[in-house]
């Protein structure tokens, strides 16, 4: 991969985004399909896409820590030492978000976010100026793909635009560890 094909990627993405599209892009754990989080019909979009109920939540990524409060109502002090400590990639639910599709909040209006650990996502989330929802590439209930090669046909058929980069190299395909923090400091472990 060269500069140029990595910018020409970055454009590509944004103009689905904006344009409220989907893409089908590398992540910090697996292949995720995503969409500008603050667009409810483009989330909507995702949910058909999956074939999975709309009233589960989505996982935001974001480029940096710094942009938390813009889309956390109040951020636990726990937070912090979270971030720091652990160094496999996190995703904390907060109690309620704010400035984001009403559809990628839990039913309690929590928000489940992720600061990306990617090369690729920082940088296509830093110049998109918005969150990205990432959730993974497979239909609801099937297994996630072990590779970019594994990823059902029909799923790349919906979306508008595939990330042309990195589809030899393998994922981890290790979903993030999800910590859920609650208003009164105390947290709960989701998924290890």
């Amino acid at each position: 991969m060269n500069n140029e094909e990595f910018k020409q990627e970055v454009i590509a993405c944004l103009d689905a985004l904006n344009s409220g599209g989907t893409i089908l892009y590398p992540t910090d754990t697996i292949w995720g399909i995503g969409c500008d989080a603050t667009r409810a019909d483009a989330v909507s979009k995702i949910y058909k896409i999956k074939k999975r109920m709309s009233r589960k939540s989505l996982i935001v990524l974001l480029d940096s820590p710094n942009k938390l409060s813009l889309y956390v109502e109040e951020i636990p002090l726990i937070t912090w030492d979270l971030l720091k400590s652990i160094t496999t990639p996190l995703t904390i639910i907060y109690p309620k978000g704010r400035n984001l599709a009403h559809n990628v909040l839990g039913e309690d209006g929590s928000v489940a976010i992720r600061i990306a650990d990617h090369e690729f996502c920082r940088e296509m989330i830093r110049q998109s100026g918005r969150p990205v929802v990432s959730t993974s590439a497979n239909l609801s209930g099937d297994a996630n793909p072990h590779s970019y090669h594994d990823i059902n046909p029909s799923i790349m058929e919906q979306v508008d635009h595939t990330v042309g980069l990195y589809h030899d190299a393998i994922s981890s395909v290790r979903p993030s560890r999800i910590i859920k923090l609650y208003e009164n400091g105390e947290f709960n472990v989701i998924r290890p």
